[in-house]
């Protein structure tokens, strides 16, 4: 398979657990609307290394947890296929350890889905280590699913949610979000907020407030013109509001079917590979989340990183 054949695909992470069950369903009906193949993977997770040797658990123990990997990616297809029969579904045991092998697969993916708690989860913890790790390295959007997807509006019933602040990640959240409301066939509520944090508290009572929120509507419209020409079909709702973007996106994501972030907003520094807003919805948010990042700055971590 060539990098082009296997960039047209969705990957989900499986684990066995609950909640990538969910991520599997979302990812199955998500591989249907793109007409691509669906790839399952299981991480397993026995690592041998010149410094450590073998666990020393034996070979048995090692077929064992290797044929409960395989089991569960059975029953993840199952699941597949329910939720979006005659999908192509690929399956693969990979060794290694969650995070680098899922990060791994997103250079040869469009789109990769987790989520959000893995079987080693705490049940105080609102999302695994894994997703927050994933969701900073890889190299296409990720989408992380809080909660049953039987519990979430059909495409095309509920908008996809995008934050807009005029960076260059929040440039490819609203490419990935146009394209997805597109394919789904759904409205687009497209929020960009503003807060007066940075004032001087003296000129608070002498600014003019509905001058700057015609302001903050006009840099909004300016970034949603050439995507409403590119995409006419897309319904587009905005929403301009004085409040936190992580609070007033949570807000949102209420009602929607998918919310989607850039990796890191406007106010992110150099080296955050995940910023504030997007770590806040990967937590709280009430829908499935997709954390999108710009091409640079996936070039820029993969320098960074080794990759």
């Amino acid at each position: 398979m060539t990098v082009q054949q296997a960039a047209r695909r969705v990957v989900a992470g499986v684990d066995g657990s609950e909640s990538a069950c969910e991520a599997v369903r979302w990812a199955a009906v998500e591989a249907a609307l793109r007409n691509v193949p669906l790839r399952l993977v299981n991480a397993f997770g026995w690592m041998t290394t010149a410094h450590l040797g073998d666990p020393g658990l034996g070979v048995a123990y090692r077929e064992v947890l290797l044929e409960a990997a395989r089991d569960q990616l059975g029953a993840a297809a199952a699941v597949a296929r329910a939720a979006a029969p005659g999908i192509e579904i690929e399956q693969e045991v990979r060794t290694g350890y969650p995070a680098p092998v899922l990060t791994d697969e997103s250079k040869r993916t469009q789109l990769l889905v987790l989520g959000s708690r893995g079987l080693g989860g705490f049940t105080g913890l609102l999302v695994g280590s894994v997703a927050v790790s994933v969701a900073a390295h890889a190299s296409c959007p990720v989408v992380v699913v809080r909660g049953p997807v039987s519990d979430r509006p059909a495409p095309g019933a509920a908008p996809v949610v995008v934050g807009v602040d005029g960076s260059p990640m929040s440039e490819a959240a609203l490419a990935f979000a146009f394209d997805t409301a597109a394919l789904r066939r759904a409205p687009l509520i497209a929020v960009h907020t503003w807060r007066d944090v940075m004032l001087d508290p003296t000129m608070v009572p002498l600014l003019d407030w509905d001058a700057i929120e015609a302001d903050e509507r006009l840099v909004l419209a300016e970034r949603l013109a050439g995507w409403s020409e590119k995409y006419p079909d897309v319904e587009v709702r905005r929403l301009v509001t004085r409040d936190r973007p992580a609070r007033a996106l949570v807000e949102q994501s209420g009602g929607a079917q998918l919310v989607v972030v850039g990796a890191r907003g406007r106010g992110g520094f150099t080296g955050l590979l995940l910023g504030s807003v997007s770590q806040a919805l990967l937590r709280h948010s009430r829908c499935p989340v997709a954390v999108v990042r710009s091409d640079d700055e996936g070039a820029a971590a993969g320098g960074a990183d080794g990759r």
